[in-house]
């Protein structure tokens, strides 16, 4: 086939505008991703290879090349693995599938280094070459394809590239790399090694270069040392030598891997620019054997609420690579977790359906899941350490692993809290361990730091509930009316704004023995903490209101299913709640957002019967009109809206005129 022109994709063009005019201030990161692809595509031959050996062809032992030649300016990564046809050349190079493209565009922000960190997680990795060259030639062929049907891809970064039939006679792919003239310290093998130690000194697979060794000069008059040389140089040898560790990270001794390294292996499969949180390193035996290196992120990603994303940690199986995002070994409510699982018992062809079925994996999945609750039980308890002098005046002294993971949970807390409360619906056997790292706010502290154990430990005596409210934001909370006799009581009560809350408290009621109360549901029972005197006026009033209460049902009977007298209230003129067993009216907000069925439920109005407002009514000749406007405003204090906001207006019109 001959030469042949293409076009780029309309957003491929974009982001290499982007590529090579934005992102300087972290050239380096191109040798990572270019190297890392060049890995994932040896990983993907192996792979193959389980069903046909033959892609192997007569080079068994994969590998990744890195050469450079300072004359023509070039820097070429070859590796020996999948490689790519003519079509997947045209596929892969000139368009992307991925919609992450747009969200890249979105959040490249100015900060140029963070910028330049976020382009591999995007899948976009191969187009960071554009950050040092002004061309880039690609040449390539597919293991099990002849030798004349390789492939060369050309493009100068702009609108088009070019793609033409080849003869390659070894199988993967060569990235020639034609650098620009700001970028030709990468010319230079001490500078090459070194970004490839910092990057991509764990890829398990052995990344070669070129020795070079130190050749003087040639004399200036032949024969006559005293008449001085050329200058000398570096020369190479002809001999290649691996230049990063090449074992894969999770298979070396804790002891002999850095924090550092660590944290790099991590950037390198999260495509995080920032480091870890924290990390669990171990190696499980017993029915099941396997190696678990699992990391907690510093910061959520950007995709972290789209739920057709794929989750999950790296799936080896005794070292080989068997794919990416292995949702079955993680929980979906963990699905920040990042990291490698690799497996001594499952078979080299595991495929996602067995994976569902395997017990293996289910035994796999349950160590891993206990590993993170584990290492998020540490950080929570490590949160806040109060160093207070004994009674001997000594100070408690802090280690300085503890000092360290200070205020770490509630940095967590505050990126995947939310994502965290899904497992109280999701994982019955777990659900204990994690009621104890829920936190929330409340009426004694804004910050999202009260656990249910805190809580419980500041009870007051007679106090048999939890109580708790939820809301759309923290304010709504805070000023809501059915708090009104809590506060004037003392009595804290949770508040609780995520979205999550409503739907996984349906599976939490009761924590260490104490039941949690909603007090926006039933009637409330503050039990002994109502002296007798205040529940005796209670029913008085009741009683005494008896004939409003009817006609106020009357008048409200499309919207409220009963009318009642509160307790609750203090300074508010009503309030709305619903029965014990019914839907909260924010959760049937919520649902009708999102566009999905919720059960018409009628919320109970609960009246002050103190209050001015509602003395008011008895008698009124707008009696219909305040009873609607009561139910209205109760109706707005819980952040929900008339279901006719011009009735609404109008009638609160006609009263002030």
């Amino acid at each position: 086939m001959s030469k042949q022109t293409l076009s780029f994709q309309a957003e491929v063009a974009q982001l290499l505008h982007l590529v090579t005019h934005s992102l300087y201030s972290n050239q380096e990161i191109f040798l990572r991703e270019l190297i890392s692809n060049a890995s994932d595509a040896c990983d993907k031959l192996r792979f193959e290879a389980l069903d046909k050996p033959a892609l192997y062809e007569d080079a068994p032992n994969l590998e990744v090349r890195v050469t450079f030649d300072k004359a023509a300016k070039t820097l070429t990564i070859t590796d020996n693995g999948i490689g790519m046809s003519q079509q997947e050349a045209i596929d892969h190079l000139g368009t992307i599938a991925k919609s992450g493209t747009k969200d890249f565009m979105g959040k490249l922000s100015g900060d140029q280094k963070a910028d330049a960190q976020l382009i591999g997680q995007f899948g976009v990795g191969f187009y960071s070459g554009f950050i040092v060259a002004d061309k880039i030639t690609v040449e390539s062929r597919r293991a099990g394809l002849k030798a004349d049907e390789g492939v060369r891809w050309i493009s100068g970064g702009t609108g088009d590239f070019e793609v033409e039939t080849i003869t390659r006679a070894q199988r993967g792919t060569s990235i020639i790399l034609h650098l620009r003239d700001d970028a030709e310290e990468y010319l230079n093998a001490w500078k090459l090694k070194q970004v490839i130690a910092k990057y991509s000194d764990h890829i398990s697979l052995p990344i070669l270069m070129e020795k070079e060794e130190w050749k003087d000069g040639e004399l200036i008059t032949p024969g006559d040392e005293a008449g001085g040389r050329q200058p000398g140089g570096m020369v190479k040898t002809g001999e290649w030598e691996t230049i990063n560790k090449a074992s894969a990270l999770w298979t070396r001794p804790k002891k002999d891997i850095t924090d550092e390294q660590y944290a790099e292996f991590y950037k390198t499969i999260s495509h995080d620019h920032e480091a870890p949180l924290t990390w669990a390193h171990n190696r499980v035996e017993g029915n099941t054997e396997y190696t678990q290196l699992l990391y907690i992120p510093a910061k959520a990603p950007f995709d972290l609420w789209n739920r057709d994303k794929k989750a999950g940690v790296k799936l080896y199986v005794k070292r080989v690579f068997i794919m990416d995002d292995a949702e079955a070994l993680m929980p979906t409510y963990l699905r920040f977790v990042k990291g490698v699982i690799d497996s001594a018992d499952l078979p080299l062809n595991v495929s996602r359906e067995l994976l569902q079925e395997s017990r293996d994996v289910r035994s796999i999945r349950e160590g891993s899941t206990k590993r993170v609750l584990s290492m998020l039980e540490d950080l929570a308890k490590h949160d806040k350490h109060d160093t207070a002098a004994g009674a001997d005046g000594v100070t408690d002294v802090v280690d300085a692993d503890d000092k360290a993971k200070e205020g770490k949970y509630t940095a967590f807390y505050a990126e995947f809290g939310a994502v965290l409360k899904e497992g109280l619906g999701e994982d019955f056997g777990n659900r204990e361990r994690l009621a104890k790292l829920l936190r929330f706010a409340s009426t004694t502290s804004d910050a999202v730091t009260v656990g249910f154990a805190d809580y419980k430990a500041r009870m007051k005596e007679g106090q048999e509930a939890i109580y708790y409210i939820t809301a759309d934001t923290l304010a709504a909370a805070k000023n809501s009316p059915q708090l009104e006799v809590f506060k004037k009581k003392g009595i804290e009560v949770l508040l609780m704004t995520d979205r999550v809350d409503e739907w996984a408290l349906n599976y939490l009621h009761e924590f260490d023995g104490t039941p949690l109360q909603s007090v926006a549901k039933g009637a409330v029972d503050l039990g002994k903490l109502q002296d007798e005197a205040e529940k005796k006026a209670a029913e008085e009033a009741a009683e005494a209101f008896k004939p409003v209460l009817a006609k106020l049902k009357e008048a409200l009977k499309d919207k409220a299913e009963d009318v009642r007298v509160t307790t609750r209230l203090v300074d508010s003129p009503a309030c709305l709640v619903v029965q014990d067993d019914g839907m909260s009216t924010q959760l049937a907000r919520m649902l009708k957002q999102a566009g999905q069925q919720a059960p018409e439920t009628k919320p109970v109005l609960e009246v002050n019967a103190e209050h001015a407002l509602v003395k008011k009514l008895d008698g009124s000749v707008h009696f219909h009109d305040l009873a609607h406007i009561l139910f209205d405003q109760a109706l707005l204090a819980e952040g929900g809206l008339p279901e006719d906001p011009a009735a609404y207006v109008k009638r609160v019109n006609a009263l002030l005129v």
